[in-house]
């Protein structure tokens, strides 16, 4: 591993939170900020001069917009690129399209002098997670291109409501986005409620949803406290709670909770497992994903010794080969596979797991 400190260009047209993220990185051995850029053009040239390891984009920019930028740049030089966004609905909708582009990570742009801190910590905590786990950038598209495992039906087709009879659970971090919407684009409408947590800001899961449920046979939606659990529909946990499922009788209910962090994360992929790890009797499968650190290989065994089907996803297709790497050195995941894998797999296993199937 480098010891050399990791090189970071801001590229934001706001004099302000340029120098709020500078001065915030300022002082840290492991990291150097080596320019600030205040739109695209200047950034292009800076990237010549001081060949930066990892870039913080605004998306909203005058002259280019940070999409168009970010696109250029994973396509001529990929490189990690943390999106430092509004939380405006157009900010947040755009850090979704960045994410799909090959973006690692969105941070809400600091709201005020008490946020500040906060998130130049969570900037801390993404740049020095970058220096231990090395980033893939063609893998997710490369899955894409492959035969669909299952057919899919259109919106237009989506299953009609009804109970749960099994669960589907999934836990992503760092290039999560894309291999989600893998996933999900291979499902057909008629599948069990899927719940997913997803590492991402408060005001960003909503517009992440939104687009998941233009593009996927079921229902898409961001989760609310309290609500019954469909089939026919995911669930994203929203940012800053974490979500669990509560039994309420013989219904399934998701649930809210603004529990501390866990892995520094809220939501936290372990809280969603374990909480599935303590129902009785729902067959259920579960999806750890790419990302960076630990989160969910804990809740992955959890789930594994509770009688789930458990998968982590193959090095090979993640963006960051951290959590399902943990989870596999914990004997937590019962198969390794890539993600257009998956879809086959889930649905093999809800048929065997089904009423129908055990009485015959």
């Amino acid at each position: 591993m480098s010891t050399a400190p990791l090189r970071v260009l801001i590229v934001d047209d706001s004099a302000v939170v340029r120098k709020l993220l500078a001065d915030g990185l300022a002082g840290q051995k492991d990291i150097q900020v080596v320019g600030a850029a205040a739109d695209p053009y200047i950034a292009r040239d800076m990237m010549i001069q001081h060949r930066p390891d990892v870039l913080t984009l605004d998306i909203e920019m005058p002259r280019l917009d940070g999409l168009s930028f970010l696109a250029k740049v994973m396509e001529h030089r990929p490189m990690p690129v943390i999106v430092i966004s509004s939380l405006t609905k157009v900010g947040s909708a755009a850090s979704v399209e960045a994410l799909r582009l090959g973006a690692i990570d969105v941070i809400a742009k600091p709201g005020g002098p008490s946020s500040v801190g906060e998130v130049t910590a969570q900037l801390l905590r993404r740049l020095r997670a970058l220096r231990q786990a090395p980033i893939r950038f063609a893998a997710p598209t490369a899955a894409v291109n492959e035969p669909v495992a299952a057919p899919a039906a259109p919106p237009a087709a989506r299953a009609v409501a009804r109970p749960a009879s099994g669960l589907v659970v999934i836990g992503a971090s760092t290039g999560g986005t894309r291999a989600i919407e893998t996933v999900l684009t291979r499902l057909p409408a008629q599948v069990p409620p899927i719940l997913i947590t997803q590492h991402m800001p408060a005001g960003f899961t909503k517009a992440f949803a939104s687009r998941l449920d233009t593009i996927c046979p079921m229902h898409v939606r961001e989760a609310e406290h309290g609500e019954l659990l469909q089939a026919g529909t995911a669930y994203v946990a929203p940012g800053d709670h974490h979500l669990v499922v509560e039994r309420t009788g013989l219904q399934l209910r998701a649930a809210l909770r603004q529990g501390p962090p866990v892995h520094f994360q809220r939501p936290a992929v372990d809280v969603l497992f374990h909480s599935v790890a303590r129902l009785q009797g729902i067959p259920t499968v579960a999806l750890l994903l790419t990302g960076m650190g630990a989160d969910g290989a804990e809740g992955l065994l959890a789930l594994r010794q509770a009688g789930a089907e458990t998968i982590a996803q193959d090095e090979h297709s993640c963006v960051v080969f951290g959590m399902p790497r943990e989870a596999i050195q914990l004997g937590a995941a019962m198969h390794v596979m890539n993600l257009v894998q998956m879809p086959g797999a889930i649905l093999d296993h809800l048929q065997r797991r089904s009423p129908r199937a055990a009485a015959s």
